[in-house]
């Protein structure tokens, strides 16, 4: 994480802490969607923790949402990478994020 980090972007950082991640990213990739300008309205995250180990990915996620709790409530997408550190380690990047293929409702 950088400095640059935004209000929403400190909230749902603090929140994975509970997770222990080793690593942890946490992208704004609002301007990749047909949102206003300034919008924190879609993330993607990439968490590494040993909690993970054991769990298939609807189990990982289920964890991201209950550290998330009420957070989620206030964006609108989450894309979710979750690794075990030893997936990570043979991995180390996340795959990048597609361009949005949607519409805006202003596009209407």
């Amino acid at each position: 994480m950088t400095s640059s980090t935004t209000p929403t972007q400190n909230a749902l950082q603090q929140a994975m802490q509970n997770l222990a991640p080793e690593h942890l990213e946490l992208v704004n990739e609002s301007h990749m969607h047909s949102v206003p300008p300034g919008s924190e309205s879609h993330f993607k995250a990439v968490v590494v923790s040993q909690q993970f180990v054991g769990l298939n990915a609807v189990k990982r996620h289920q964890a991201v949402y209950r550290s998330l709790g009420d957070l989620m409530a206030s964006i609108h997408a989450l894309a979710l990478h979750t690794y075990t550190p030893e997936e990570w380690a043979a991995r180390q990047q996340a795959p990048a994020s597609p361009n949005c293929l949607g519409g805006s409702k202003a596009d209407a």
